[in-house]
């Protein structure tokens, strides 16, 4: 047999993938990973298992746990897959935030997003195409008779407000900041190399759990969307697919007009997320860095002290 043939690939596609394409295509792929074990994590807890006889009575908040960790995991494995390739942001809070700080490119924000938003939608799609029946199954045994009244169903796609707001936006918008505000505060944290960042590839695992904490602490006021595509490709197929009004406008009998909170929450709170990281953290990191400033302690000691907690030794 023949040796296989080891001449590095020329031509236009070669200089394609090496291009920000070559990035467009990560992020599509990480956003679609994202979404296909996220919104299917959801749509086990929501009509997979109650339809499938594998579940005996209901499971109550184990439930939620399943959606909070499925959800969690999507974001590890989509940050594995992309991260080498595009820094894997499958989120354009992320990515936003990132150009605030001076990090990354503005010029490639908005290729970036449309490839986030579009891996979405596929993601979403794929995951219809796996549960309809179990949606349609759902569904006949709710008695209802349109999938637009079924928000159950749509849940597993996009997210909507809890009922205790009353129909009022601000209380979903505030938990949008905030919940965006923490995952990338605490992105920044982990991503860190002068921080405390973690060793042997862990930053994904970390960030992953990261998503699960805030589902666990603050995924029932609005669903913890925290990523506009997130919630925009997939709201954007359910329209497509006969949710009608629940999408857009996003109406349904105890809210109205929401599909704007899960996009401009998450962009506010990311912007803010990273601004408070870098406040509190990052300049002083910097500043400890600067050419010709006194040498940094170990973290928790003050200058001059002893690892023993007595002054140390003056030194010249």
């Amino acid at each position: 047999m023949s040796e296989p043939d080891s001449t590095p690939e020329r031509g236009p596609l070669l200089r394609w993938r090496q291009s920000t394409m070559g990035e467009l295509m990560a992020e599509f792929l990480g956003t679609f990973v994202l979404i296909v074990l996220g919104c299917g994590s959801v749509a086990v807890a929501v009509a997979g298992l109650p339809g499938s006889g594998r579940q005996e009575g209901a499971f109550g908040a184990a439930n939620w746990l399943i959606v909070a960790w499925g959800w969690g995991l999507a974001v590890v494995f989509g940050v594995y897959i992309a991260g080498g390739v595009s820094g894997a942001h499958i989120n354009p809070a992320v990515t936003l935030a990132w150009a605030i700080r001076r990090k990354f490119p503005w010029a490639k924000v908005l290729p970036y997003w449309a490839a986030q938003l579009v891996g979405a939608f596929a993601g979403a799609a794929v995951v219809f195409a796996v549960y309809h029946q179990a949606i349609s199954a759902y569904d006949q045994a709710q008695h209802i008779a349109s999938r637009s009244q079924s928000l159950d169903t749509f849940a597993i796609f996009a997210t909507f407000p809890a009922k205790y707001y009353g129909g009022g936006l601000v209380g979903p918008l505030v938990d949008q900041i905030v919940g965006t505000a923490i995952l990338v505060a605490l992105i920044a944290a982990i991503i860190d190399k002068r921080n405390q960042a973690p060793m042997s590839n862990m930053a994904p695992f970390l960030v992953g759990l990261v998503v699960v904490g805030i589902g666990l602490s603050y995924g029932t006021n609005a669903g913890y969307a925290i990523n506009p595509a997130r919630d925009l490709g997939p709201r954007l197929f359910t329209w497509i697919a006969g949710w009608n009004e629940l999408a857009f406008p996003g109406d349904y009998s105890t809210f109205s007009g929401y599909w704007w909170i899960p996009i401009v929450g998450p962009l506010v709170g990311g912007a803010i997320g990273v601004l408070v990281y870098d406040l509190f953290i990052g300049n002083v990191l910097s500043a400890r860095e600067a050419p010709g400033g006194p040498v940094a302690p170990e973290p928790g000691r003050t200058p001059g002290s002893a690892p023993d907690g007595g002054e140390a030794e003056a030194t010249t």
